[in-house]
């Protein structure tokens, strides 16, 4: 894939790091162009990973990870990554890939030839892991592992050694001080101020709390709902209870986040929910997220988790199908990697949109929601106001880096044009007629690679625009433009401008143009300025 050459830096830039899994950012809403349905415009590129489920450092773009599934940002801005099925702690800097902790070498693995975890503290070359799930970061820089193969949560202090915080390797559900705790598969931690620990323990369906001594006590309550997962085999599933803490429910809680009070949001994966945890007033309760119910109950019968869906929306009515890592921005939102949704959410004011991303996978990159994901397991938002995503399924890290115009645009009222970041030269002006941008056909037509060609026919003078296999058509003086492929019907498109020439110059609607070869078009009307800009590309 083609990645952006830089990171689009935010003019307000207010990115502290939280004692958590990810950062704060600049307001994204509140400092974003926004495209003409609202949506905040973003570009998403690869950032590291070339797609391959492997195990190669190097240049970041060449490297290989296998199922990532947490990012994480250390305070010198090094990405940290949780390679899940490498059980591995990778970090990101320089554009380089390298291991952060965990062997070099592949010690031991398992009858398909991949690597095998384990369960050994030291020197972070010579510590093993097993399928770490979760990443979150102090202030100082010690770094906490949601361990979750080793039903273990774990420490690298800055100094490289790593240690067990709480746990022992041993599936179980109990309270108390480090390795007599017991966890069952816990997916994502978040670390506060003082040192305290939290810990969404996914399968034991619970929101744990470890102190900075290593003391484990569970915060909600356990589930008693049953179901037969095969003939004569029984097991405990996840419930749903909002309320006061202790009696909260959740189902398979696997991320976790903290806001600016000190507070926890939790993606409740199993209910297709977002819950909040006010930690202060002990109550629980549900921001975003809703499930159809069959006859007013939410599991349909011997069902693990609430049925998934999509929509974006009043909050309290959007969808979600497996959410799993969250990130709090400075504006008090919250980005969800939405996991089989394969997109990001953002939650604000009350509402749900997309950030990025469709319900079909893919690995495209571009803009929005022409941009595809495949399982997207975590956000984290950077100190430099971009957002970076554990997409599992690619074996990627992604970047979405919100759209900001070239700084060299002015506020002239002169009618401007830019694709991508790059301010497109006229030799005369570009104008609006009738609300629509009109510009000089040959500048905008060599911008992007096409040659310009004019033929008379049927008395009419047509402008054809050339690249390969494909023309596009317009006629001077009438509406409509025609796109023509080699081997294909020929595709109209009714427009509601027309080409004119004037100052022998000829000028055609550049959105109808822009559109038939493939790009989105935004208007910065501040600016009198066209965006144009690539939907998708894949590498």
């Amino acid at each position: 894939m083609k990645p952006l050459k830089h990171l689009f830096v935010s003019s307000l830039v207010a990115a502290a790091l939280l004692g958590s899994s990810s950062a704060m950012a600049a307001g994204l809403s509140a400092d974003a162009l926004l495209a003409s349905n609202g949506q905040i415009m973003a570009d998403v590129s690869t950032f590291a990973g070339i797609g391959d489920f492997a195990d190669h450092n190097g240049a970041a773009l060449s490297a290989a990870f296998r199922a990532p599934g947490s990012v994480a940002q250390l305070p010198d801005g090094t990405i940290l990554v949780a390679d899940t099925r490498n059980h591995l702690i990778r970090k990101i800097s320089d554009g380089l890939v390298t291991t952060f902790a965990g062997p070099e070498l592949v010690v031991t693995t398992n009858s398909q030839g991949f690597p095998t975890g384990g369960l050994l503290d030291g020197k972070s070359s010579e510590a093993f892991f097993n399928e770490p799930s979760g990443l979150a970061v102090d202030a100082k820089g010690n770094v906490y592992v949601a361990d979750s193969g080793n039903n273990a949560i774990r420490k690298i202090d800055v100094n490289g050694q790593v240690t067990t915080l709480a746990g022992n390797g041993v599936q179980g559900n109990k309270d108390g001080k480090g390795a007599a705790a017991f966890f069952n598969h816990p997916t994502d931690v978040a670390v506060a101020e003082d040192g305290t620990v939290y810990v969404a323990d996914s399968l034991n369906h619970v929101i744990r709390k470890i102190t900075v001594d290593g003391t484990v006590s569970t915060l909600t309550t356990g589930s008693t709902r049953a179901i037969e997962i095969r003939p004569g085999k029984a097991s405990f599933a996840g419930d749903y209870a909002d309320g006061s803490l202790s009696s909260a429910k959740f189902n398979e809680p696997s991320g976790i986040v903290l806001d600016a009070k000190g507070n926890l949001y939790v993606s409740d994966t199993g209910n297709q929910r977002i819950r909040y945890i006010d930690l202060k007033a002990g109550t629980v309760s549900t921001v975003a997220g809703s499930t159809p119910t069959t006859g007013g109950a939410m599991y349909g019968k011997n069902e693990l988790y609430a049925g998934g869906d999509y929509a974006d929306g009043d909050a309290l009515k959007a969808k979600f199908d497996i959410p799993k890592g969250l990130a709090y921005t400075s504006e008090g939102g919250l980005l969800i990697a939405d996991s089989l949704n394969h997109a990001i959410r953002y939650l604000l004011n009350g509402k749900v949109t997309t950030i990025a991303g469709t319900i079909t996978t893919g690995e495209a990159d571009g803009v929005e929601r022409a941009a595809d994901f495949y399982n997207p397991s975590d956000i984290l938002v950077t100190a430099q106001g971009n957002m970076v995503v554990a997409d599992a399924s690619n074996n990627k890290i992604r970047r979405i880096a919100p759209y900001h115009l070239p700084a060299s645009i002015e506020n002239d009222q002169q009618v401007k044009v830019v694709s991508g970041s790059k301010v497109i030269s006229f030799d005369t002006q570009p104008e609006i007629q009738e609300g629509r941008t009109m510009v000089p056909v040959r500048a905008i037509s060599e911008t992007f690679g096409y040659e310009v060609k004019y033929i008379q026919q049927d008395g009419k003078s047509i402008v054809q625009l050339i690249k390969g296999d494909v023309t596009v058509e317009l006629t001077i003086g009438q509406t409509g433009v025609v796109r023509k492929t080699a081997g294909l019907a020929d595709v109209k498109q009714a427009t509601d401008a027309s080409p004119y020439v004037k100052q022998d110059r000829t000028y055609v609607p550049i959105r109808f143009f822009a559109e038939q070869i493939g790009l989105d078009v935004q208007w910065d009307a501040p600016h009198q300025t066209a965006i144009l800009r690539t939907k998708s590309y894949v590498k």
